[in-house]
């Protein structure tokens, strides 16, 4: 096992798409936090505010953001769309375009829309031309496209650079749920031409639920109208005596409404310098392989097969395998009780390995499904 973690031995831990365990120094930072809090409460409140402003500095190295200010913490992925769908001021006859394949949360938010004349158009990316299927849903009328990075149950990778670009030509609005990609893939803002970008850290980031990076392009900050009000989001939160002239911040915390959520932000941060310091190419590379190794395991049996994509550029650290004629409840449940974390999604079991995943572990992961099958 890595150094970086201190996982059970017994368990093979493939769930990194759903919730991931923290590396060790994560979970020494939370305990001389609580001690900290314990003995001396918040005497160091300033030194709380400065790692806070750490950890946007780092989440917006690990996106290529052009600035920290282009960062908010907010508390999950669902509230980082939602602001972006209440914000903007919508048009009788606008359209949304999605895909088939999103997670609730990027299907829910825009579905809610309808109620104001808002179209919502979903393209089926299940052919060979994925981000082709959703440009040819646009239209004049178009006013936001938003899609996953990476896709939750299949693992399909889309090519958010053509994405951008289309949206750029049509002057289309451009939104990112990047939860299956930021930790595990490199992952650039601008090369995508990304105007919002929402993403949980309690997946590939390593961190805890409850604390969301949120991007808001600099230029699109002014987009959205505020729907959320509190001390923390005028753009001087230190003079409360200045309510009655408060003004919205100028960057990205004019979308932090209330008092932040110090344990989290004290939890991430060293889960994100982490992945800096391994280097996300490094990263990126770690993951690929060890989802090619399971990818190679099972593609050429016919028993099995493989639903996620088997292109190396159309994958990220998701593999998704079915069994002619095993019962995928019965094997997810053999496979939790030998030890193996993973998911049902999809038709199939979902496996996802990070990068410091033993390979040794993943062979014996391949031996165990081969066994209760």
């Amino acid at each position: 096992m890595d150094n970086d973690f201190d996982l059970d031995p017994s368990l093979i831990y493939v769930n990194h798409a759903a919730v991931a365990p923290w590396p060790v120094r994560t979970m020494r930072a939370v305990q001389a936090f609580a001690a900290e809090n314990g003995r001396l409460g918040s005497r160091h409140y300033d030194r709380w505010m400065e790692t806070e402003q750490k950890l946007k500095q780092a989440l917006a190295t690990l996106i290529h953001a052009k600035s920290s200010d282009e960062i908010a913490l907010l508390k999950n992925t669902s509230e980082g769309l939602s602001i972006i769908a209440k914000g903007i001021q919508w048009q009788p006859g606008d359209n949304i375009v999605i895909s088939n394949q999103e997670f609730p949360s990027n299907f829910i938010v825009w579905d809610a829309l309808r109620s104001q004349g808002v179209e919502l158009r979903i393209a089926d990316i299940s052919g060979e031309e994925p981000e082709q299927a959703l440009i040819e849903q646009m239209d004049d009328n178009t006013r936001l496209l938003s899609i996953s990075a990476v896709q939750y149950a299949s693992g399909l990778r889309m090519d958010l650079h053509t994405l951008g670009e289309a949206c750029r030509q049509r002057d289309i609005l451009y939104c990112v749920d990047a939860i299956q990609q930021i930790g595990a893939l490199d992952f650039d803002v601008q090369a995508i031409h990304a105007d919002f970008a929402v993403a949980d850290g309690h997946k590939w980031m390593l961190g805890p639920e409850g604390l969301a990076l949120f991007y808001c392009k600099q230029s699109r900050l002014e987009l959205l109208e505020l729907q959320q009000f509190g001390w923390h989001m005028v753009d001087n939160l230190s003079d409360f005596s200045a309510m009655r002239q408060w003004k919205p911040a100028t960057d990205a915390r004019r979308f932090e409404c209330g008092s932040p959520n110090m344990l989290a932000t004290h939890t991430l941060l060293p889960s994100i310098e982490l992945l800096l310091e391994r280097g996300m190419h490094q990263v990126e590379q770690q993951v690929l392989d060890n989802i090619q190794f399971l990818i190679n395991a099972f593609a050429n049996r016919p028993e099995f097969t493989v639903l996620s994509p088997q292109q190396r550029n159309r994958h990220a650290g998701i593999v998704t395998i079915a069994h002619q004629s095993a019962d995928h409840d019965v094997l997810y449940k053999q496979l939790v009780d030998s030890g193996v974390v993973c998911a049902p999604r999809g038709g199939g079991i979902r496996f996802s390995p990070h990068y410091y995943t033993p390979r040794d572990q993943l062979h014996t992961l391949v031996e165990l499904v081969e066994k209760f099958t």
